[in-house]
């Protein structure tokens, strides 16, 4: 018997709202209860973000680096950065070298007597502010090379659209989606 050949099924939200629903031993009947079950859908991919890595949302960056600037402000969907490192003669394909930028916390940064020297950073401090993310650089960069810091961040799940859209990570996850959301639906309805 020949197969469908077909390797694409995925569901938008609406559809991923009504399987729930049925899950949860209910129908979804009005545009509250989609409203209700795309916000339930926020709330756990928050859970979700919260709970560790998203392999789906590691996504490469890189931030140009100016001669004594020691604060940049990452995109405001960033969640954490994994790793980093600062590219030195960046864009000299024979001499750039990727280097190791040391994350310190809050502490060991409050404790460095000058923050204006400058040089090549080697250390970093992450300040997760409401907004974005702030990255505080140490030493601040000076004028004798050209740093880039390149990173992999964990960037934020996309929210669950108006309804036509799919869900915002791989096909894989929607049953755990589909399940999640059925529990969440069961706690509200009686």
């Amino acid at each position: 018997m020949a197969t469908s050949g077909v390797a694409t099924f995925n569901m938008d939200f609406t559809e991923i709202a009504e399987e729930a629903w049925e899950r949860a031993g209910r129908e979804m009947r009005s545009g509250y209860d989609l409203r209700t079950a795309r916000r339930s859908m926020n709330l756990l991919t928050i859970e979700w973000v919260n709970r560790g890595i998203n392999l789906w949302t590691i996504e490469a960056g890189s931030v140009d680096l100016v001669e004594s600037t020691s604060q940049y402000t990452l995109d405001a969907d960033t969640i954490d950065l994994l790793e980093h490192v600062i590219r030195t003669n960046a864009g000299n394909t024979s001499t750039q070298s990727d280097l190791t930028i040391n994350r310190i916390g809050v502490g060991t940064y409050s404790s460095i007597p000058n923050k204006l020297t400058e040089g090549r950073p080697i250390q970093m401090w992450i300040d997760r502010q409401r907004d974005a993310p702030v990255l505080n650089l140490w030493p601040v960069p000076d004028q004798s090379d050209t740093y880039v810091l390149r990173y992999w961040r964990i960037r934020r799940i996309q929210d669950a659209g108006s309804g036509v859209e799919t869900a915002d990570m791989n096909y894989r996850f929607l049953p755990s989606l589909v399940s999640g959301l059925a529990y969440n639906i069961a706690l509200k309805v009686p």
